[in-house]
């Protein structure tokens, strides 16, 4: 079916069935619609309105110990899967259900509902990630009812979000310092006036780094700088439908002195936080600028329509050693591991070495769209149907233009020699154009409530590498056009007030970006949960199994996660694969009396996976594991607090080792020298944090990151061995007026 085809129907759809909510929605013991809603999560503390597996983040979560690293916040959220990277949580790597961390490429990021990476068709693992800082809080969706937030459905939706416009005039400022030269600062003062409503917010931190570069004074931190404003008009309260415009603009610029090299085994064990000297001249531009204009207009009391327009800028230049004496820098790490003594002296910068190349990733991005979604309640005798049904049309564009540097290491000092002009790879323009519609229907009758859900995406992608600096000879063009329908169903049964049962069943669908060659489907899988769910005032708990059969897997390849092979550029797929496990949270005040409180929380995730059919080329095969998915992920929180406003909290978390690469685990036809190569570390993290008021207005609080200095291998990639942040020590301070 063409597009024009399909939007001719979906806006039919919208019309008529605005006109029949405006005849079934009579009941007036109902409130009316909210127009401020931008979460995607209906309502946590309510068990029977939650389809599917969700998580929530809040902004009490948040202050208890001021992470900034989203890698930390979602460690109690079970389901999700991190890699690390840098320690201070710059380059996230999130995976959910074994969707594959690497860049978050296979989960749908958005801010305030709406798409938030760079550009999430064309280069689904760009590098950007908005301030978690910054954030009031962070939902996690799986389960069916991600088919409204795709494209990516395979794991499921991650939507953070940002501070809210106050009803009445107020402030927030906090500021804190603390090791690595650690100094940041967070503000917002909004009002809302009659039918006016504003917010002005900055973040900004600096921080020194905690590695420490051979023969350099160069810091190995970051300097981070966000500002958002928001204006919102609402209709007055005597008009005949309520309306409702959002205007929000936000611009971000990061400089991060962080480098894809890690350390060989050897290295890491003598000296963890060690960095070597021809990475001195790594460092990272990003700058990012978001913009949306959201309309809805309530035709009575249960019908929305929401019309959003937005546009998200990006451009980064990652200046880095890109190649080593014309070997990749993971070969030439690898090299030193195996004991070759040139290499590791190259490394050590004891060695003279030649033609060491420094890429500038330099690329821009832009994403847009505009979407319409139509959500209402309908009533057919005793039966509630709430439906939603959207469309949306988005483009987005890669432009990578990468001129190499060339040095050599003399005496320890990278010295100029020449530059490479960008050509190929280097030099290239990726598009995508995309359409996307969706249906769901919550069906409640009684105590039982199914949901229903389709999703269509039809997907236009295009590459173009030149041969040439000047683009006038197109060395390699590739276009591809997907088109997939998928569909899912949910049910959720109350079995009293506080017990609830649910099962779920959704296929899944990514796709696969702008490199991929013609005919290349995307990822599917086909995926189900099965558990139950207990809330009762302070207490809760959520046990769901979950299965996921990944059909035509697919990996995007870069050079933070290569596929097999090496290969850094498109797409790779990688047969077929099954993920299955257990997710368990658990809430409860372990302690209630008179003044104290002793609050506890529980996550745990334990998953297995197993490729279950082999690549076609061979290089994935039947019995393989899937790279990055940790069997056990845990995290425990307790608290006291005390009404005099005082508390202090003791988080514990745990990750287990994790597998680099397909063949970690392989139990034939291949011989390794040693298996630890390609694992990680399992570690073991401890945070404590306490808070005190001085007034009812200001708080002071300190902080201790990873209190037992904990120093292990989290990750080893992009190249070399990778270390979690050391202990951190801080303290701040709010005011709120």
């Amino acid at each position: 079916m063409r597009i024009r085809h399909l939007a001719a129907a979906s806006g039919l759809a919208v019309l008529g069935l605005s006109e029949f909510a405006s005849a079934t929605s009579t009941d007036p013991s109902r409130q009316p619609a909210r127009l401020d809603r931008v979460e995607i999560v209906e309502d946590p503390n309510d068990p029977r309105k939650m389809s599917g597996s969700v998580y929530v983040v809040s902004e009490e979560d948040l202050e208890k110990f001021e992470h900034t690293d989203i890698h930390r916040i979602l460690r109690d959220v079970p389901g999700v899967y991190f890699q690390e990277e840098d320690g201070l949580g710059l380059r996230p790597n999130i995976g959910i259900r074994g969707s594959g961390s690497g860049r978050n490429e296979k989960i749908s990021v958005m801010e305030d509902g709406i798409l938030v990476a760079p550009a999430p068709y064309a280069a689904p693992a760009a590098y950007y990630f908005p301030t978690a800082g910054r954030m009031r809080g962070v939902e996690v969706l799986k389960g069916p009812e991600t088919l409204l937030y795709g494209p990516f459905t395979v794991g499921g939706a991650l939507n953070l979000l940002s501070t809210s416009i106050p009803e009445q005039a107020s402030g927030m400022l906090n500021a804190e310092v603390g090791a690595f030269g650690t100094q940041k600062l967070h503000g917002h003062y909004g009002a809302t006036e009659g039918q006016w409503g504003l917010l002005l917010e900055t973040y900004q931190k600096q921080v020194d780094g905690f590695q420490d570069i051979d023969r350099s004074d160069r810091g190995t931190g970051y300097d981070t700088q966000d500002y958002v404003a928001k204006l919102r008009w609402r209709s007055a309260a005597d008009a005949a439908f309520a309306q409702q415009v959002d205007i929000k603009a936000q611009y971000s610029d990061e400089y991060s002195d962080q480098s894809y090299i890690g350390l060989t085994e050897a290295d890491f064990r003598r000296d963890s936080t060690r960095r070597y000297g021809l990475t001195e001249r790594d460092r990272m531009e990003n700058r990012h600028k978001g913009f949306s204009l959201r309309h809805q207009i309530a035709f009575g009391l249960d019908t929305v329509l929401a019309s959003t327009v937005y546009r998200n800028e990006t451009a980064r230049n990652w200046y880095k050693v890109d190649r080593i004496n014309g070997q990749s820098i993971s070969a030439f790490l690898n090299s030193a591991n195996n004991g070759n003594a040139a290499a590791q002296a190259a490394l050590d910068g004891s060695a003279d070495v030649a033609g060491i190349q420094i890429k500038a990733n330099d690329r821009s991005y832009t994403a847009q769209g505009v979407q319409f979604e139509l959500s209402q309640a309908l009533f057919t005798g005793e039966v509630r149907h709430d439906v939603v049904t959207g469309v949306r049309w988005h483009q987005d564009e890669v432009d990578r233009f990468q001129p190499v540097d060339v040095f050599d290491q003399i005496n320890g000092s990278l010295v100029y020699q020449s530059s490479i002009a960008p050509t190929g790879s280097n030099n290239a323009l990726e598009d995508a154009n995309a359409f996307s519609a969706w249906l769901m229907d919550h069906i409640t009758l009684g105590d039982l409530r199914l949901t229903t859900a389709l999703r269509y995406e039809d997907i236009n992608t295009r590459l173009r590498q030149y041969g040439d600096p000047g683009r006038t000879v197109i060395s390699t063009r590739r276009s591809n056009n997907v088109n997939k329908l998928t569909a899912g169903l949910g049910a959720t049964y109350a079995l009293d007030e506080v017990w609830t049962l649910l099962a779920g069943v959704h296929q899944g669908f990514a796709p696969a970006g702008a490199g991929a060659d013609r005919g290349n489907e995307g990822e599917e899988s086909l995926n189900y949960e099965l558990g139950a769910r207990f809330r009762d005032g302070s207490r809760g708990m959520d046990a769901i199994l979950f299965y996921s059969d990944y059909r035509n897997a697919v990996q995007n390849c870069s050079v933070a996660v290569p596929c097999a092979g090496g290969a850094t550029t498109g797409s790779t797929q990688q047969g077929e694969a099954d993920v299955y496990g257990l997710e368990l949270a658990l809430t409860a005040d372990l302690y209630s009396q008179g003044a104290y409180r002793v609050p506890g929380r529980l996550a745990y995730t334990y998953t297995r996976n197993k490729i279950t059919k082999s690549s076609d080329d061979g290089s994935v095969l039947y019995g393989d594991n899937l790279s990055y998915l940790p069997e056990h992920v845990a995290s425990a929180t307790v608290g006291l607090e005390h009404s005099a406003g005082w508390k202090a909290y003791a988080s514990l978390s745990y990750v287990s080792s994790m597998c680099i690469d397909n063949q970690c685990d392989r139990e034939y036809g291949i011989v390794r020298p040693s298996n630890r190569l390609f694992e990680t570390d399992s570690y073991v993290t401890v945070d404590l944090a306490a808070a005190y008021p001085l007034t009812p207005a200001a708080e002071v609080y300190v902080k201790v990151d990873n209190v037992f200095d904990e120093e292990k291998i989290v990750a080893r990639s992009p190249a070399g061995a990778r270390v979690n942040m050391p202990r951190y020590v801080g303290a701040g301070v709010r005011l709120s007026f």
